[in-house]
């Protein structure tokens, strides 16, 4: 499946968890096989580590926090001209394919 999110935009999170609605932030990572993204400081989740002992050295215990993937249909690419979450249209050209914002008619990648 082809997405229109690539690492490293800027994205809103538009439906989902209440903490989480309205946020902003930028891609981590795209899973394309699962229709996910995972987006930095969105749905933040905790994992407790307990005390291990490995190969002589202990692995201290704690908390770890981590940011769990979202699906791609609850966030929107923020347009990074007009400042505002969009749809994407596709460009083609010869050798390429370009995005495009859908309200300011503007390249988003260039």
């Amino acid at each position: 499946m082809r997405v229109k999110i690539h690492k490293g935009d800027t994205v809103e999170v538009i439906s989902g968890r209440l903490e989480d609605k309205g946020k902003r932030g930028d891609v981590i990572r795209v899973i394309t096989e699962d229709s996910r993204v995972v987006v930095q400081g969105i749905n933040l989740r905790t994992k407790h580590k307990r005390q291990m002992q490995s190969q002589g050295r202990t692995v201290n215990p704690g908390k770890l926090r981590f940011e769990a993937p979202v699906s791609i249909s609850n966030v929107m690419l923020v347009c990074p001209k007009c400042n505002k979450p969009t749809r994407v249209a596709l460009q083609r050209e010869e050798d390429k394919t370009r995005r495009i914002c859908k309200k300011c008619k503007e390249l988003i990648d260039e």
